[in-house]
């Protein structure tokens, strides 16, 4: 059975509400998270109608470049866990990541990334983005594993909306460890019943379904790691492009 039949299936509609400005952009409800310190995540359920998120996954699916690089971690090489392509403006330093520099498209290379990118700026008013990083995960055995995006071209606080398309995944975020020591004597002045609490609130979860924008601010990057795991049930696809905004000075920090 198809993906976009157990949808419908599940009592999704296949048509949602007509939006209130005549496109496909909707005005959803969104959910703040305030992880403290200056972090926070908003997440918005659907940004835009069921259907022309399918249009946009068909074209993204058959359409782009996509290629499955191999990266080094931990000093050893091995294959992306996913597929992925690379697209920014003109004129702004190139990305690295894990040893490894992807090819550079424009988005005059694909215009309806541009329409996407108006999609995503509409439902966040005063955002700039200029680089998008797409990623596809052909089953449950891609994955991106525990990381923070904290390149120093992006800055100290940076901005990052990920759209999903496709298959719904699990998106996890968590706490970074603070220093052995200081940990082991905060643990040690604190009850067992406020230590459980305290972990708990160090973790979170989103469940990221076709159609969905998930953006983190802040100090998020500084201070949270983020992963979608493997799932070994999971066979359909998922495409996800990740909006950030690339600084022309890299360590330089964003306008606010």
């Amino acid at each position: 059975m198809s993906l976009r039949r157990l949808k419908v299936t599940e009592g999704e509609p296949a048509s949602p509400n007509p939006n209130v400005d005549g496109d496909d952009t909707i005005k959803a409800k969104r959910q703040t998270v305030v992880l403290g310190n200056g972090s926070e995540v908003v997440f918005i359920p659907r940004l835009i109608s069921f259907d022309q998120a399918w249009k946009w996954f068909d074209y993204l699916d058959t359409q782009i470049a996509w290629t499955r690089p191999t990266i080094r971690v931990f000093g050893l090489s091995c294959l992306q866990p996913r597929d992925t392509c690379y697209v920014v403006s003109p004129g702004l330093p190139q990305l690295v990541y894990s040893g490894y520099q992807p090819r550079a498209y424009s988005w005059d290379d694909h215009p309806l990334l541009k329409q996407i990118l108006e999609a995503v700026h509409k439902a966040l008013p005063g955002s700039s983005f200029n680089s998008l990083l797409l990623n596809r995960y052909k089953g449950g055995n891609d994955y991106v594993g525990w990381h923070s995006d904290d390149e120093k071209l992006y800055g100290s606080t940076p901005e990052i909306a990920s759209l999903t398309l496709g298959c719904d995944r699990e998106f996890f975020l968590k706490k970074k460890k603070p220093s052995k020591t200081v940990q082991e004597r905060r643990d040690e002045q604190e009850p067992a019943s406020k230590r459980i609490k305290r972990n708990h609130a160090d973790q979170h979860s989103f469940m990221l379904k076709h159609g969905s924008l998930l953006v983190m601010r802040g100090y998020t990057q500084r201070d949270w790691m983020h992963s979608v795991p493997k799932r070994s049930k999971v066979e359909a696809t998922r495409i996800n492009l990740t909006f950030r905004n690339v600084l022309e000075e890299p360590g330089a920090t964003a306008a606010k």
